[in-house]
């Protein structure tokens, strides 16, 4: 492929960019936050809901949260020991919390409607710089630039031969999506764009994977980069930490005993999380089960009143 580091060829960025948004329209996956009459709050919630979490773990809680919180107003008046409750088990519960408290301040500040205006939403509790721009392009057709996960290894890839992105977001990465985005200056060049936005997104998701891509059915196999130069592995690769025997593991325990029971003594705990089974063969001392506690009081999920343990009012 013609081009220089991170600097694709005009006509090759068209074709490419047209091969995607075909196998987009005939792959793309029926998911419920794209349906035409999913709200703005609908989009939002979701893009809470899905942050470091697969949509198949999405799915059925997003739709059960929007029957009984259907926008703003409604999940601000709501308890949150509920919010709590009704997030299950997506993990990273915090996010249900900055998703409440997002919730009361379009109520109190925006009169109980989600603002359009990327600028506002990024002023919200917990809405980054990602969130912001993905609720402006798939909730309000407002063509920003959406950088994700998937959207990174994709241009990654494709454009600079790299197995993968960089460890944090790059200027350079900016400057590359920002040239990939459709003609905006048109009507029809705004509806491509953010449907690029989300092709992108779902080729990373379905085929551009981070482990066993899926190459031979990629659409623009011939004009990837990574596979041009062989798929050389990653000169840098991100660490994880593993969920067995984590403190996550033993937070996530304990919330769901919480969520179950509402509120325990301190002194039944350990024996009544363990016979969940939730902690597999793991057996916590006594330490990591006061950081769990300590955590999960200092992150405002869990409060400790007379060694009982409970969840927020």
């Amino acid at each position: 492929m013609s081009e220089t580091k991170n600097h694709p060829d005009h006509t090759d960025v068209h074709k490419i960019r047209d091969r995607i948004l075909d196998w987009y329209a005939a792959n793309g996956r029926d998911l419920p936050w794209r349906h035409p009459d999913t709200t703005a709050w609908g989009v939002l919630v979701s893009e809470v809901m899905l942050q470091q979490t697969q949509v198949s773990r999405v799915w059925d809680t997003w739709l059960t949260w929007m029957q009984r919180w259907p926008g703003p107003q409604q999940l601000a008046q709501a308890e949150t020991s509920e919010v709590l409750i009704m997030w299950g088990r997506l993990g990273y519960p915090r996010r249900a919390l900055r998703l409440h408290e997002t919730a009361k301040a379009v109520v109190t500040k925006h009169d109980g409607k989600l603002p359009a205006d990327p600028e506002l939403l990024i002023q919200l509790p917990g809405i980054g710089e990602y969130t912001a721009a993905a609720v402006a392009s798939f909730a309000f057709q407002i063509p920003e630039v959406v950088i994700d996960t998937n959207i990174r290894r994709v241009h990654a890839r494709i454009f600079s031969g790299q197995g993968a992105a960089a460890p944090s977001l790059t200027s350079a990465e900016r400057q590359l999506a920002a040239r990939l985005m459709p003609d905006t200056t048109t009507p029809e060049g705004k509806t491509q764009a953010n449907t690029w936005n989300v092709a992108a997104m779902e080729l990373g998701a379905l085929l551009c994977t981070a482990r066993a891509p899926k190459c031979d059915q990629c659409p623009v196999q011939q004009q990837c980069a990574w596979v041009a130069a062989g798929k050389p592995e990653p000169t840098t690769k991100t660490k994880s930490q593993s969920w067995n025997g984590s403190d996550r593991q033993v937070r996530g325990a304990i919330m769901g005993v919480l969520r179950a029971q509402g509120a325990i003594d301190i002194a039944t705990l350990q024996t009544t999380v363990e016979a969940t089974g939730r902690l597999g063969q793991h057996i916590p001392q006594q330490p990591q089960w006061n950081r769990a506690i300590d955590g999960l009081v200092s992150d405002g999920l869990a409060t400790l009143t007379d060694q009982t343990l409970g969840l927020p009012g």
